[in-house]
């Protein structure tokens, strides 16, 4: 009787082998033929689509990290060096100086430097920005939407479930390849 049974459970271990293998095998041979292999999140990154993207503030207070993994970087290809650049000076302002109550950032991350009469450039300071948006919002609400923000991955934890994401209203957060991991805007593509 305990040979029926040995016999019994290798002829049973033997089958679901074979099933198995063979179903390994099949799904190799698809991915041979179709061409094409299947993307995991290791190969893909989050990234912020700057074309669904409306500055709602979430980057800064969602992200498990403190600041956020997300930063505003600026297009400087759109940019017109605006001596009023409204992602620098808050709306309310008459009074068009560098002081901090002039400024919409509430960190002091962008600065400003005079080029030549009438152009001033504008630069980001990731190390003091935390991904609220503010200055995207009225840089694409006054002016040619030169700022937009990204997700910088030698900050990022990559989480396979991007808290982010989840809570982004515009659905903005997007999987992209990691070997291309930034979106930029350019000129060709603006709305």
């Amino acid at each position: 009787m305990a040979k029926e049974e040995n016999k019994t459970s290798r002829r049973k271990f033997l089958s679901r082998s074979a099933r198995g293998t063979g179903l390994v095998a099949l799904g190799g041979l698809g991915g041979l033929l179709t061409g094409k292999r299947s993307i995991s999140a290791k190969d893909t990154v989050w990234q912020i689509d700057p074309y669904k993207c409306i500055q709602c503030g979430q980057c800064a207070t969602e992200c498990v990290l403190m600041p956020s993994a997300v930063k505003c970087v600026h297009s400087y290809e759109l940019c017109g060096y605006c001596f009023r650049c409204f992602g620098y000076f808050d709306p309310n302002t008459t009074d068009f100086n560098s002081a901090a109550e002039n400024q919409l950032c509430p960190t002091g991350a962008i600065n400003r430097r005079f080029i030549e009469e009438p152009y001033y450039e504008y630069t980001i300071d990731e190390s003091l920005c935390i991904g609220c948006g503010k200055c995207v919002k009225g840089c694409g609400t006054f002016g040619n939407g030169s700022l937009f923000l990204q997700v910088r991955h030698d900050l990022c934890l990559n989480c396979s479930e991007c808290r982010i994401a989840r809570s982004c209203p515009a659905d903005a957060f997007v999987r992209v390849p990691a070997d291309q991991p930034y979106l930029f805007k350019k000129r060709d593509e603006q709305i």
